[in-house]
């Protein structure tokens, strides 16, 4: 049996440093910033590992709100969407994630374009 992508980069400690890092990109962005606003990021890191772990094969289950009601009413853009895969793509690579499995997490994430982006809603004043 082949190996998960979330053993084959380090486990649980991997994972942390990737969202780390994707959050300290996410957080310096000013188009994305406005919408975490009033947000608890403390709980958003811990939703976020637990879901790439998840993504990655890990031994643990998301069970956080299904992506459509986690971002409902948010005014996600696909401008935005594309920044912060980006941003993901960024911090899977500064971490040394092998090319594989970058493009495989990428693949998971395109996958919930629809459910995330909102067409006619506005986007935050100041976002992308």
């Amino acid at each position: 049996m082949a190996q998960s992508i979330y053993a084959d980069i380090g486990g649980r400690d991997a994972v942390e440093s990737v969202v780390s890092d994707f959050y300290d990109r996410m957080f310096a962005d000013d188009d994305l910033t406005p919408y975490f606003d009033g947000v608890d990021k403390q709980a958003l890191f811990a939703h976020q590992v637990q879901f790439i772990s998840a993504v990655a094969g890990g031994p643990v289950e998301y069970d956080g709100d299904d992506m459509e009601s986690a971002h409902d009413g948010m005014g996600i853009t696909h401008e935005a969407f594309d920044r912060t895969a980006e941003n993901l793509e960024a911090a899977l690579r500064e971490n040394d994630v092998p090319d594989e499995h970058v493009e495989a997490i990428l693949d998971e994430v395109e996958a919930l374009r629809d459910p995330v982006v909102e067409e006619d809603v506005e986007a935050p004043a100041g976002a992308v």
